[in-house]
Formats: C-alpha cells, structure tokens, sequence
C-alpha cells in the first residue's frame, strides 16, 4: 500500500508519512512523528482536531458529524489521498 508524504506548514518544512496500512487516520500519523495536534473525540464528532489542508486530497471512512469548512480537514478521522500540506 502507498504512503504520501503529509508536510506541515510553519515546521520549516518538517513532513511525515501517513500509511493507511499503519495508521486509522492521519492523526495517529501525526502522533507516531511526534507532531502535537489538538483532538478530543478522535471519531469526527467534536472538530477539536480542525486544521487547514493547503494542498492534496483526504478521504474520510465515514463523514464526520463535526463541520468542516472548505479547505478543513479533521485529522482524527480522515487520512491522505494524496501527498499533502496541512497547517496546524
């Protein structure tokens, strides 16, 4: 299975790797570099997660119950299509 590249804005560049075969969601990504990102519910109720995907595709499982504004993306729920850029 693919992995995409997920770079984080303001980190300098900074970037991980998501896997759907090693992670539920680009949240658990994100954890597993060290990233600290704000979440609650980890289900896509809440929207605590919240961040602004710049570039690239997500795909959810499920839709999420918590709004999502264009150009937003819920990290607890969601995970790459694409190689991506989030602002956290």
């Amino acid at each position: 299975m693919t992995s995409y590249k997920v770079t984080l804005h303001g980190m300098q560049g900074y970037h991980i790797y998501s896997s759907p075969k090693l992670h539920n969601s680009l949240l658990e990504a994100l954890e597993q570099g060290k990233i600290q990102a704000e979440y609650q519910c980890r289900e896509g109720y809440c929207g605590s997660c919240r961040v602004r995907l710049v570039k690239g595709k997500v795909g959810y499982r499920r839709k999420p119950l918590a709004f999502v504004n264009e150009g937003e993306i819920l990290p607890c729920c969601c995970h790459p299509l694409s190689d991506i850029e989030i602002e956290l």
